[in-house]
């Protein structure tokens, strides 16, 4: 598992590929996404990842999933459509917490799609990613942490 730590803007390019980040992958709070014909999977639960979170989207043709804390406040003001897009988060009724992930940019034809709590984690277990992180786990006598970045359990 690759760990970015850093204070800077984290980049992802999803060009014509699948680009997953999954469990405790990072401690920024700045994200740039960019995307043309691409599918891009942010974990975003990690508890190292305190505070408010910015997410600044370019994305042609192109789907954007976040898994996010269930209390997560998920801000849109400021992304703009061109054709047809959308940002669907099935539970934002729950979203009550003092977080807030503010998402801006501009996304042609595309949508961000916001998962949380269980259904978060069913998305993340039916991965690679999880599927070798269990083996390390396994191998290494640990718990898997793809999962649930913020399993604290002994």
């Amino acid at each position: 598992m690759n760990t970015v730590t850093n204070t800077e803007t984290v980049r992802v390019e999803a060009y014509s590929d699948t680009v997953k980040k999954l469990g405790d992958w990072t401690d920024a709070h700045q994200f740039e996404v960019r995307g043309r014909n691409g599918y891009a999977l942010l974990d975003l639960r990690s508890p190292r990842i305190a505070g408010d979170v910015e997410i600044r989207v370019h994305a042609s043709r192109s789907t954007i999933k976040l898994l996010v804390p269930e209390d997560s406040v998920i801000d849109q003001w400021d992304l703009t459509f061109r054709g047809r897009g959308s940002v669907k988060d099935w539970e934002h009724t729950k979203a009550t917490g003092t977080r807030r992930i503010r998402i801006v940019g501009e996304i042609e034809n595309g949508e961000v799609r916001i998962v949380r709590g269980g259904i978060a984690i069913l998305t993340a277990m039916f991965s690679r990613e999880f599927v070798e992180d269990a083996r390390r786990a396994h191998r290494e006598g640990g718990r898997p942490t793809v999962h649930d970045p913020a399993d604290t359990h002994a």
